[in-house]
């Protein structure tokens, strides 16, 4: 006999490209921009899907933030742009994307039949949470987690771990605050005692195992040979 599968009691969604127009900063800019604005949009984004990809198989983590302004950058070099200031404006306008249509209903009739909801995404937690206030649709979710709290980009299976621990923690309404039946709960990730960097689970290869010192997430720390923000770490270092 078939076993039943579980009641949905939860909704997690992507931000950019699935709530988030991610075409909308260049449409705030079409009219400076003229004939290339479709194909930069279509560069743009394609070439910051492509830096997460690599920045994670490289070990080479840096945020969102950093990703997208890199990924403009090969977008409007490609298409002979050099304009600084309508580069700026670019970035400012990705920090508040438009919502989809569709998307502030969706939410609010998910959230009036009692659902669970959460934004999980490769966005830093402070672009974030400045898009979710500017679209309005903060009064709909539960929670916004980010990527950057475990320093790896989307399909990194640490990433999708991560949503597991909210709903472990708080729930709306009056249902039991324990986590549902076979929910796995992953493990706190480590963080670099330098420069805060944090590491899922196992060090990244290179990594050193140092003796357990505790850090701010009460996890052992490592000595982290990876250059973000900066860490160039060695074994000698006090």
């Amino acid at each position: 006999m078939t076993q039943a599968a579980p009641p949905i009691r939860a909704f997690v969604f992507d931000a950019y490209g699935t709530l988030f127009d991610v075409a909308s900063p260049v449409a705030a800019c079409a009219e400076a921009l003229g004939e290339p604005a479709a194909a930069l949009a279509r560069l743009w984004r394609d070439k910051q899907l492509q830096y997460t990809w690599l920045r994670t198989l490289q070990g080479r983590y840096a945020d969102f933030a950093q990703v997208t302004a890199d990924a403009l950058d090969f977008a409007l070099d490609t298409l002979g742009i050099h304009d600084a200031a309508l580069r700026q404006r670019l970035l400012d306008a990705y920090r508040t994307p438009s919502a989809y249509p569709d998307a502030p209903a969706t939410l609010a009739a998910l959230h009036g039949r009692g659902f669970r909801l959460a934004i999980l995404s490769n966005g830093t937690p402070e672009w974030l949470d400045t898009a979710v206030r500017a679209s309005g649709l903060g009064a709909s979710l539960d929670a916004v987690l980010s990527a950057d709290t475990v320093g790896v980009y989307k399909p990194h299976p640490e990433v999708y771990r991560r949503p597991n621990v909210p709903w472990a923690c708080r729930q709306r309404r009056s249902a039991s605050s324990r986590p549902m039946a076979g929910t796995p709960i992953p493990r706190a990730p480590t963080v670099c005692r330098w420069c805060g960097a944090t590491v899922a689970g196992r060090p990244p290869k290179g990594c050193l195992p140092r003796r357990p010192t505790k850090s701010a997430a009460s996890t052992p720390c490592w000595i982290c040979p990876n250059p973000r923000r900066g860490c160039r770490h060695s074994v000698n270092r006090p």
